[in-house]
């Protein structure tokens, strides 16, 4: 029973029909309005919803193009439940995302048939999902070696570390809350993955720049450095304009863009200060910081170049870095300490 059924109807006696069906193989939550499911789905995410669509206040189609318009809900399979049998209805239903239909009222067999073949589709196309992204996120990792070797890294693996740290900091801020609005429907997975392209608008500069110390560059080498972010920006756009857009592109254009930005509006490129700044980029520019200091300290323990690293960040909290990721930071420094630690 690790399935939930989301049952949505304004007739009582519906939902007790659909609960007596199903409720011996999956965890079944009801709904007597659209208004209700969309509180309900706020606190939990079902694996299928059951949506009639004659409904006051909000009929199932309104509802069913909230739920397709909502990152946390588009891809929940919706079956409609009606006591309309028409081409007009279905067409429309399934022109708005709809999975299927079944009239009411309905059989038990049936109804429990329609929902096991739902789950399994859906379970297949994610998995087939997962399988993308999995190769994805390989090519990915080739990419970003071959960046981090034109940038001097022979070692390679940093950007991998970041793309954890990111990780970290996410997993720590849903469980704390932070942000939660904005990050409750992030995969929190392919959110750090997407963080490894944050500078894959290096590539436009030439290894005599990305070759030298930072502290031996002339002020036009810094000029012309600093433009990776705008380029980032541009050439992620580029794969967007030719595969279209996604999740992973847009918060992987965002990290790009925005990582070198500061919460005192005195970073690049845009200058941009405070939450103005997105959250994508204030993580990313704790991050990179915390690598970099870390990478660059000159401190054979580990240990001590941590502690150096993190209080580069406690230092910067309220100029450079955002003070509630800063918070979220301090109390999972250990974690950074032991990715730092294991990928030495």
């Amino acid at each position: 029973m690790d399935k939930t059924i989301f049952v949505i109807d304004d007739i009582r006696a519906n939902l007790v029909a659909a609960e007596q069906t199903l409720d011996e193989h999956y965890n079944v939550i009801t709904a007597l309005s659209g208004i209700r499911a969309l509180e309900l789905l706020d606190k939990r995410k079902p694996d299928l919803i059951l949506l009639d669509i004659e409904m006051p206040e909000m009929n199932g189609f309104e509802l069913l193009t909230i739920l397709k318009a909502k990152p946390r809900s588009k891809d929940i399979p919706v079956i409609m439940l009606t006591g309309i049998s028409d081409v007009a209805t279905e067409a429309k239903g399934f022109e708005l995302g709809a999975a299927d239909f079944i009239i009411k009222p309905f059989s038990a067999p049936v109804l429990l048939n329609r929902v096991k073949l739902q789950l399994n589709i859906s379970e297949k196309l994610t998995r087939r999902t997962d399988e993308l992204m999995e190769t994805f996120r390989n090519r990915i990792f080739i990419l970003t070696d071959v960046m981090e070797k034109r940038n001097g890294l022979a070692s390679g693996g940093r950007t991998e570390r970041t793309a954890k740290f990111v990780k970290i900091m996410l997993v720590q801020m849903l469980k704390d809350r932070v942000y939660y609005d904005e990050i409750k429907d992030w995969n929190v997975e392919d959110i750090a993955s997407s963080s490894m392209l944050h500078n894959i608008g290096k590539v436009s500069i030439t290894d005599t720049i990305l070759s030298k110390p930072p502290d031996e560059l002339t002020p036009e080498e810094r000029v012309l450095l600093r433009t990776h972010p705008a380029m980032g920006e541009s050439i992620i756009n580029q794969v967007i304009g030719h595969d279209g857009e996604n999740q992973f592109l847009s918060h992987a254009k965002t990290f790009a863009k925005y990582h070198h930005e500061q919460w005192d509006g005195k970073g690049y490129p845009g200058g941009i200060a405070g939450t103005d700044i997105p959250l994508e980029g204030r993580i990313m520019a704790l991050v990179d910081v915390f690598d970099n200091t870390f990478a660059h300290s000159g401190i054979a323990d580990s240990h001590e170049a941590c502690v150096f690293a993190g209080e580069a960040i406690l230092n910067g909290c309220g100029t450079k870095f955002d003070p509630t990721l800063v918070e979220v930071f301090e109390t999972i420094r250990d974690q950074f300490e032991a990715i730092c630690t294991q990928d030495l």
